[in-house]
């Protein structure tokens, strides 16, 4: 994992997200880790970040994103990540696959601590791939990327699906047939957002950022 650092909002370009949560509702549930991939302007990688996430109770279906209890032991809370999130967000369009349920998790969790997310503009990997990859059997992540010939990548782990987006990204805004996508209007509109600002919580200061990587076979 490249370590996560602190870049100007009037950086621009793309924050790709995954959240993985204890279930499927923002209201009920709580997030158990978070992905970010930023990528600059010509979607190249500028930076990573990933952590597990104490929810505070039930990590929910381990089944399916193999997070157990056990693993959220020592993890930092969500308040403790917050201002870091705040900053790697901060002027950038949100990317995800189905990135309006990753922005509902990030908007509840922030809402908790008293934080207003703003109306930051989406771009979402499963609207483009319905779109320029009609020969997918289906349009979850893992079929996209197939049906893209991206190669494997460890589903529903946030780094690794955050990837995986990032990569379909990329791929999906220059599609073989047609001009390349143009997301001028979109970055524009996100760099003049005016966002929020978090303090460190005192119990954290000092101890450095967390950055808690799943040893799960992540693809380089």
């Amino acid at each position: 994992m490249v370590p996560g650092r602190a870049l100007s909002p009037a950086a621009g370009g793309f924050a790709v997200v995954d959240i993985e949560a204890s279930g499927s509702s923002p209201w009920r549930h709580r997030v158990v880790e978070v992905g970010v991939v930023l990528l600059d302007r010509a979607l190249r990688v500028e930076a990573e970040f990933a952590t597990l996430v104490d929810p505070n109770g039930p990590v929910g279906p381990t089944h399916v994103h193999r997070i157990a209890q056990d693993d959220v032991v020592g993890a930092p809370r969500f308040r403790e990540i917050a201002p870091f999130l705040l900053e790697l967000l901060a002027g950038r369009v949100l990317v995800g696959h189905h990135v309006s349920c990753d922005r509902a998790f990030l908007e509840r969790e922030f809402a908790r601590i008293g934080v207003p997310l703003p109306p930051v503009p989406l771009l979402c990997t499963m609207r483009l791939a319905r779109r320029h990859l009609p020969e997918a059997g289906g349009f979850g992540l893992a079929a996209c990327v197939a049906a893209a010939g991206l190669g494997a990548f460890a589903a529903h782990c946030a780094l690794a699906d955050a990837r995986a987006s990032a990569a379909l990204l990329r791929h999906l805004t220059h599609p073989p047939a047609g001009p390349p996508a143009d997301w001028t209007e979109q970055l524009r509109e996100a760099s003049a957002l005016a966002w929020p600002r978090l303090g460190v919580p005192r119990q954290v200061r000092g101890r450095g950022r967390a950055q808690l990587r799943r040893q799960v076979g992540y693809e380089a």
